[in-house]
């Protein structure tokens, strides 16, 4: 749709405007912002008052936030952390990932007959955790220092690198219209590459643009230059055949508190510049993610699916089951008490935004249709909701009964 300047831009007010308003609400209801900004883009597209319809330039838009919502996801990163969470958190995140992705193909293939490619999709959107979710949870209830929440961390953050690379994988499949075992091979290889040298240069250029930023005296330098970095990756990763937001990954993973290389292949990351960073990206970062968030929700109308149709719900209940049940189990085979395995597994529930990128990317990629876009925002909708309140019951329950101490 083409349109001129001032309509643009009163379309992007009142997508800011409406996000920001709808998060307000979730949050003041105790539900996950996230949700919020959905519910926001339902509200003022195709679905209910029909005011906006995502162009392509608030696409793009929504692009840029898909990656800095990567790049803050990569930042947050804690390596150290992931590595001293140990083969528990191992096995969680891969139990965790396992079981919802063969469950959701499996249902999606042999349940309902969907493609195979659809089927994948769908099987990996089902495997996301939102940890940001789940920590914002755990430190309302005064837990996000516990032992079960050092576990959901650890297991969260090698779901987040798992997750991206499966989601780089379902990409190249989709671009090249089959599925090759070959061409996964060379993929996989360019993207373990990706990680392993993107990171050191990202790492490396970070100490120029941190001395740069000491001689310069024209303000704006460092965010200037991070989001020309996280940029230039997404472009990066683009050119190897791997989507932009594993870029946008791999830079916040270079520049995030605990990144560390052996044998000294990087520099380590002063504390106080990864702070500044943070800090002066943070505002980009909540400027463009929502809009994304938004896009999802305009993406969306619900008029166009035929409610009476049994698919839908019969579809969404199974996927709800697999995406409830496949988190649960992950937490089965690790040697805790039965309070600690539920929590771990309550908090491996929501989707949240992770599983949203997968949903989108499927969409864009003209893999799902209506019906089945809907059915997997509802799906990752409900875990996201769920999950929080889940959380709630099960240490309220336990402080209820004196087990527990906040």
């Amino acid at each position: 749709m083409d349109y001129d300047a001032h309509t643009f831009f009163l379309h992007l007010l009142t997508i800011l405007v409406a996000a920001r308003l709808f998060a307000e609400l979730a949050v003041l209801v105790r539900v996950p912002a996230v949700i919020g900004e959905l519910a926001a883009g339902v509200v003022i597209g195709p679905t209910l008052l029909g005011w906006i319809e995502p162009d392509r330039v608030i696409v793009m838009l929504s692009e840029i936030g898909i990656i800095l919502l990567l790049f803050e996801v990569g930042l947050e990163t804690d390596v150290r952390r992931l590595v001293r969470a140990g083969p528990k958190a191992l096995l969680i995140a891969i139990s965790g990932l396992l079981w919802p992705f063969v469950g959701g193909f499996w249902v999606s293939l042999e349940g309902f007959g969907r493609p195979v490619l659809e089927s994948l999709f769908i099987g990996g959107a089902l495997t996301a955790t939102s940890i940001g979710i789940t920590l914002r949870v755990l430190a309302d209830l005064g837990h996000h220092h516990s032992h079960e929440a050092q576990l959901v961390l650890g297991a969260a953050v090698i779901d987040d690198v798992l997750g991206v690379v499966l989601l780089a994988v379902l990409d190249q499949f989709a671009s090249g219209g089959n599925i090759s075992p070959a061409d996964a091979g060379r993929l996989l290889t360019f993207i373990v590459l990706f990680f392993v040298l993107a990171p050191i240069a990202a790492n490396l250029i970070s100490h120029i643009i941190n001395r740069l930023d000491r001689i310069s005296q024209a303000p704006g330098l460092l965010p200037t230059a991070v989001v020309s970095l996280v940029l230039f990756f997404a472009w990066l990763a683009r050119q190897l055949g791997a989507p932009e937001l594993l870029g946008g990954f791999a830079a916040g993973l270079a520049l995030s508190r605990g990144f560390f290389l052996p044998f000294g292949l990087a520099v380590a990351i002063q504390p106080h510049f990864a702070e500044r960073i943070d800090q002066q990206m943070r505002p980009i970062v909540y400027l463009f993610v929502p809009i994304f968030f938004v896009v999802v929700g305009l993406s969306l109308n619900f008029r166009t699916i035929d409610w009476r149709s049994p698919f839908i719900w019969e579809f969404s209940l199974a996927l709800i089951a697999i995406a409830v049940v496949g988190k649960l189990v992950s937490a089965l085979f690790i040697r805790e008490s039965w309070s600690i395995r539920r929590a771990v597994g309550l908090a491996m529930l929501p989707r949240g935004e992770v599983g949203l990128i997968f949903a989108e990317a499927g969409r864009t990629a003209r893999i799902f249709d209506d019906d089945v876009y809907a059915t997997l925002v509802i799906v990752i909708a409900f875990t996201t909701v769920t999950g929080p309140l889940l959380l709630r019951l099960h240490y309220q329950g336990f402080r209820a009964k004196g087990r527990f101490r906040k």
